[in-house]
Formats: C-alpha cells, sequence, structure tokens
C-alpha cells in the first residue's frame, strides 16, 4: 500500500477536487506543520451584533428556572389580585383574565422568534465546531500515516542493520 497515494485521496476527499503532486504537497505540509484548529467561540463573539447577544441573552433569562418561577409567581398575582383584593367594579382584568390572555399571547409571539434566532446562532457555531473538528481529525489521520511510515522505514533499518551484524559476526567466526 502507497501511504503517498492514500494521503492524497484523504485531501482529495476533503477538497473535493482534483490536485496536481506540488499542490498536495504543499497542503499536506500546510495540515502539518501549522495550527488549524480555531477557538469557534471566541471567533463568534467576534462578529456577534448587538440584536445576537440580545437573543442570546433573552434566551438564556426566559430557558431558566428562575423565569419560570418568577412568572409563576406573576400569574398567580394577577389572578389573586383581580379576583379576591379588587373589589368588583375596581379589577383591571375581571374573570376569564382577557387581559392576561392577551399579554401572555404576545409574550410568546415575541419570545419564539428570539429563542428561534439564538438557535440558529448555535447551530451556525456549531456546523463551525464540526468543520474545525474534520479539520483536526484529518491533520491528526496525517501526522499518524506520516509516523507509521517512519516508523516501517526505522523497522526496516533496523532489520537490514541486524542481517548486517549477523553477517559480520559469521565471517568473523570463519
Amino acid at each position: 500500500m502507497n501511504t503517498k497515494n492514500t494521503k492524497k485521496e484523504i485531501v482529495r476527499m476533503l477538497l473535493n477536487s482534483e490536485i496536481d503532486e506540488k499542490d498536495e504537497e504543499e497542503l499536506l505540509d500546510l495540515l502539518v506543520d501549522q495550527p488549524i484548529s480555531i477557538d469557534v467561540d471566541k471567533q463568534e463573539a467576534s462578529v456577534m451584533t448587538l440584536g445576537d447577544r440580545l437573543a442570546d441573552k433573552i434566551s438564556e433569562v426566559t430557558g431558566s428556572w428562575t423565569f419560570i418561577f418568577l412568572f409563576l409567581f406573576f400569574l398567580i398575582f394577577w389572578i389573586v389580585l383581580n379576583v379576591k383584593i379588587l373589589s368588583e367594579g375596581k379589577q383591571i382584568d375581571p374573570y376569564p383574565f382577557i387581559l392576561l390572555n392577551l399579554l401572555l399571547s404576545c409574550i410568546a409571539a415575541l419570545q419564539a422568534p428570539i429563542i428561534m434566532m439564538s438557535q440558529n446562532r448555535q447551530a451556525a457555531k456549531d456546523r463551525l465546531r464540526n468543520q474545525n473538528d474534520y479539520r483536526t481529525d484529518l491533520k491528526s489521520e496525517l501526522i499518524l500515516e506520516e509516523l507509521h511510515d517512519k516508523m516501517e522505514k526505522m523497522l526496516e533499518n533496523q532489520s537490514y542493520i541486524m542481517n548486517r551484524l549477523k553477517e559480520v559476526a559469521d565471517e568473523e567466526k570463519n
């Protein structure tokens, strides 16, 4: 099995195109000698807009147990306030709480797209992380293949040296 062909096949799979021998060697040198991994979080943070940061923060807050408990407390307070505390004539939102229902619908209508924006950004970050992992895996595979070749050469040389020493020892006996 020719290792150069295997490396060439791996690089072709990466690039999905035909390359010549010179380009292959340059790419292998680039992959092997230079760091290729990136910090996805830092790269993503450098291009985030104010809207992206706001969407992430809103998603973080509204997806927490603290928000759920506070919102539940607000709902109970609203209902108790309008049923028990306020007199019949001064209720802000009498039963069946149409104003509360409108408020909840508006919150849900705004919250859903904000959460979707945050999830889309996270999916883009995950795709970038996957590409980075693939490049790192490819580099590791190429380095391992190169090390395997060097080990085979070392074993061949060692075998040659051992045979040569054995021949010299046999000649000295005679």
